[in-house]
């Protein structure tokens, strides 16, 4: 008889992370098909769950060289350190966001300790793998922040306002990328009374722009704007697109008081949309939000975690602005890893077993070295 598969959940030590890969929803879920569970004592803490919590759901809490011992696989929000690992299984899975192009050592390490690193950042974006999508189920949240914080550093209301002393007029705000965060931004700025217009590099998001109530904001008639590359994720755009929307973009930025830029291209830099001279053209007392900021920002001037002020402008970026709603980020995180997990799940093995097409998209390290093609490059 195969017995279940040992899962470890150990706490994440990355410096400002709160998020935990497991809640006790899904701890449940997981015994349910036959694993055992095993979680750090202190996981779940700063996302507000206790270890007694665990235990009811029916975890066992311990240390963490007790709760990796003989592990099968270890979940991780972010990627935990290979010295954390001594102990695992041989051909253990680490089921995380990896950062592979940014901690490529750690990578490397996971392929010579012959542990099997799934990056659950490659997830395809294909129909069956929307449930598991971290950047997805994080970044719409992240959205969301980014407006509540941006309103809260600035300095006038939101909404149009009537009162007996006279009328205050709706902020204006401009959200610079229409993926999952650009969306969820449009619509948390709608709810919040703001005239909202929004911009991006594919054409096919000006019907998603229109059907949140938002004014679409692109150049028309010059080639390059079909900046859809491989995956529906953007790409660069043509330098004549880049050059007209520069200057379309400009002229409305100088009239806005918020703006929320999400313009992130997977495994580079991210773009630059906004320079000091567009900044100098705002008006005192607007804030940028700047959602690009871990991988060095739209925003010329951005430094992450700080609230950066220019001519008069604030400008906010956070390297992990998921983090800064952990109860509901550990939620969604947790049980994109559980519907990964189950949707691979083999009763006969006793465990997960992945098929080529998603297995191949995430899996980086595999029998001691590195094996994903973007990686090898």
């Amino acid at each position: 008889m195969v017995t279940g598969r040992k899962i470890a959940v150990l706490r994440e030590r990355a410096s400002g992370e709160t998020r935990v890969s497991a809640t006790p929803e899904t701890v449940k879920k997981l015994i349910a098909l036959g694993a055992a569970l095993h979680v750090e004592s202190g996981a779940g803490l700063s996302a507000s769950i206790p270890d007694e919590a665990y235990r009811e759901a029916g975890a066992e809490v311990g240390e963490a060289a007790a709760v990796v011992a003989g592990a099968d696989i270890v979940l991780g929000v972010q990627g935990p350190d290979v010295a954390l690992l001594s102990g695992v299984a041989p051909g253990a899975w680490v089921v995380a966001g990896l950062d592979p192009f940014g901690q490529r050592a750690r990578v490397d390490a996971y392929a010579q300790a012959g542990i099997e690193a799934l990056a659950m950042e490659f997830m395809p974006r294909i129909t069956r793998a929307q449930s598991m999508d971290i950047l997805s189920s994080q970044s719409n949240l992240a959205g969301y922040k980014a407006v509540i914080l941006a309103a809260d550093t600035y300095g006038r209301a939101f909404p149009m306002m009537m009162t007996a002393a006279g009328t205050i007029s709706a902020a204006k705000c401009f959200v610079m990328g229409v993926g999952v965060a650009g969306l969820q931004a449009i619509a948390t700025a709608r709810r919040l009374g703001a005239q909202v217009s929004a911009t991006d590099v594919r054409s096919a998001t000006k019907e998603q722009i229109l059907s949140l109530g938002a004014k679409p904001i692109f150049v028309e008639n010059v080639a390059g704007i079909e900046g859809e590359g491989a995956g529906g994720y953007a790409t660069e755009m043509s330098e004549e697109y880049q050059k007209a929307q520069g200057e379309l973009v400009s002229s409305h930025i100088a009239k806005q008081d918020i703006v929320i830029t999400t313009a992130l291209i997977p495994g580079r830099p991210a773009p630059r949309l906004i320079t000091d001279a567009q900044i100098a053209s705002m008006k005192p007392g607007s804030v940028i939000f700047d959602l690009a900021a871990p991988q060095g920002g739209n925003v010329e001037g951005t430094v992450a975690d700080e609230v950066v002020e220019r001519h008069g402008v604030k400008i906010i970026g956070l390297s992990n602005t998921p983090a800064h709603l952990p109860a509901d980020a550990s939620a969604l995180f947790a049980r994109n890893l559980f519907n990964f997990l189950s949707a691979f799940w083999d009763k006969e093995a006793g465990g997960p077993v992945l098929d080529a097409e998603i297995g191949d998209a995430i899996r980086l390290t595999q029998g001691g070295r590195i094996v994903h093609e973007r990686l090898l490059g």
